[in-house]
């Protein structure tokens, strides 16, 4: 029995990813929940292990775009041969001697007339074009282009090759055309590096892009004194980190605020789908996190349930998934509103995009001390700047300025976090 390798759903707003690495290869034997393949979303990767034990038969190469429910690979149960040979077997009989005992006598000389002139043809072909299984248009392609059908991934019935298989081939870079830039690149190591781009990186960049082609992304700022935030976190930290086993950051303070804005100004939290506006009654709060592979964003679903404990919790273990490169599809699904902290880096000001379908991202940025008038006396003060990005198509300059002052009250005087103000 055979089972087939799909690509699973990947997430809300996904429909495609890329296969960025085989962990087995054509023709190896896998075992139940084995590691098959890695894909790349524009959030993260993705990890399909092997429902069956079996041989792999691959229909895929690494590199290929691929759909959500498409067919990627086949496990064969057994060794695979009979799927191998189901094709032969059933043109076999059809030139086989059997009928012929049930014919009259005079039938048996035309069957090795058959059987001479059947070499013949093969004769003049390629080794390739001999394999069983090619059709006549198939295994013309094969010779003309001097081609080996093993190394061509078959998408047939049964795992054979078709003419498709081979096009798609053809249009392939083949490996003997990838020396040709290396000149050019040797004469210009001094002075540049030419480094392809991961599947995940060019992923990031397509959606970035639709994010500005598909909403009307506009940015407001405010600044936000940070004294009082400072200060509590100075007094309390070390008996949060006691009492809860995690470090209070400036994160759920932030998580906190921006989920009693969005009750004040609900269309910060809403998506536009279709013809449709839809209200999110819950808050999923995205949290943009930094890897090596590229920027991703974790939801911490259901944040208006939690505690300051529990938000920081769930950012640190979201955090540390996010770079190991273990995020599950749950942990990157349904987020309604983003926070990104660029201050991290050093960032004073930023213009966050959006992260479709949400409306609304918050940007945090660096805490610096700057002179502000306060009580009519200049004073110095550690500032920090934020902007929030929103989709102008649903939500209006009044709810997005209403929602960063309602950010602003609630960090300048966090007592009203702990009262629900």
């Amino acid at each position: 029995m055979a089972a087939d390798v799909r690509i699973p759903t990947l997430g809300e707003s996904i429909t495609e990813a890329v296969i960025a690495h085989w962990a087995k290869r054509d023709g190896e034997s896998v075992q139940t929940d084995e590691l098959l393949l890695e894909l790349e979303t524009e959030k993260a990767s993705v990890e399909i292990r092997a429902e069956q034990s079996g041989v792999l038969q691959l229909f895929k190469a690494e590199g290929d775009t691929v759909k959500v429910g498409e067919v990627v690979a086949r496990i064969v149960a057994g060794d695979g041969r009979a799927t191998k040979q189901a094709a032969p077997a059933k043109s076999a009989p059809v030139a086989s001697p059997k009928p012929t005992p049930a014919a009259k006598p005079a039938t048996p000389p035309p069957a090795p007339a058959a059987r001479e002139a059947v070499p013949p043809a093969p004769a003049a072909t390629t080794p390739a074009a001999t394999e069983p299984g090619l059709s006549p248009s198939v295994g013309r392609l094969v010779r003309e282009h001097d081609l080996e059908p093993s190394d061509i991934p078959a998408t047939g019935p049964h795992g054979r090759l078709t003419k498709g298989d081979v096009l798609v081939h053809l249009e392939r870079p083949q490996p003997s055309a990838a020396p040709a830039p290396a000149p050019s690149t040797e004469r210009h190591d001094e002075e540049e590096k030419v480094v392809a781009m991961t599947p995940l990186r060019r992923r990031i960049a397509d959606r970035l892009v639709q994010a500005q082609h598909a909403a009307a992304i506009l940015t407001t700022f405010n600044e936000i004194d940070m004294s009082a935030v400072l200060a509590l976190r100075a007094r309390y930290k070390d008996r949060f980190a006691q009492r809860h086993g995690v470090g209070l950051g400036f994160m759920s303070f932030f998580a906190r605020a921006c989920i009693a804005a969005l009750r004040d100004v609900p269309a910060v939290n809403a998506e536009i789908r279709g013809s449709d506006i839809v209200y999110k009654k819950h808050v999923h709060l995205g949290v943009a996190v930094g890897t090596e592979r590229g920027l991703v964003v974790p939801v911490v679903h259901h944040a208006d349930r939690m505690s300051f404990a529990d938000i920081e919790k769930e950012i640190e273990r979201l955090a540390g998934l996010a770079r190991a490169g273990k995020l599950s599809i749950d942990d990157l699904s349904g987020g309604t509103f983003t926070v990104s902290n660029g201050g991290v880096y050093g960032s004073l000001l930023s213009t966050p995009i959006l992260n479709p379908p949400q409306s609304g991202i918050l940007g945090m940025h660096k805490i610096e001390k700057r002179p502000v008038v306060a009580d009519d006396q200049v004073v110095v003060r550690p500032m920090m700047y934020v902007a929030l990005s929103y989709d102008h198509r649903l939500v209006d300059g009044e709810q997005a300025v209403t929602f960063l002052v309602r950010v602003k009250e609630r960090i300048e005087d966090p007592a009203r976090l702990l009262i629900d103000l």
